[in-house]
């Protein structure tokens, strides 16, 4: 077996896609902020003392996009030409689904997950004086176009 990230001597490397061709790419990621019920009713009625938790969480997970390279070491420089962030308030939390294009040599799943992740980070960050137990769970990339594995699509 060879790994794609490791040299001949067993070496972390970044992999060189100098000779690949930019194509049009795009990635979704999804994960899952769990909330009391104390904290969902304060983000519906925006009483949390932090301020307005989705504008920042939203944010949070562009600009984390943007900067995934900085963050995963074998991660490649690339350039992140969209990048969406959608929260959803539910009963028992907070729905962060995340969507990234670019028209460059390498895929954008690691920004996706990036951005999910970091949004994520934002709201527990802004909510937790009101709920140290607040988490975040089950973050996964859901689609991904472009390159050559093509599409894809997360079975639910």
């Amino acid at each position: 077996m060879s790994f794609t990230h490791l040299d001949e001597a067993g070496h972390a490397r970044m992999v060189d896609v100098t000779e690949k061709q930019p194509t049009v790419r795009a990635a979704s990621a999804a994960g899952f902020v769990r909330c009391s019920p104390e904290v969902v009713a304060a983000l519906r009625d925006g009483s949390v003392p932090k301020g307005d938790v989705l504008a920042v969480a939203r944010i949070s997970g562009i600009q984390a996009a943007k900067r995934t390279p900085e963050l995963l070491p074998l991660a490649h420089v690339i350039g992140v030409h969209g990048a969406t962030v959608d929260l959803e308030l539910v009963d028992d939390g907070v729905e962060v689904r995340a969507t990234v294009r670019t028209a460059d040599r390498t895929g954008v799943e690691m920004e996706a997950l990036t951005a999910v992740s970091v949004a994520a980070l934002a709201i527990v960050d802004m909510v937790k004086g009101l709920d140290k137990a607040t988490s975040i769970e089950h973050v996964r990339i859901t689609a991904k176009t472009g390159g050559k594995s093509g599409a894809w699509t997360r079975p639910e």
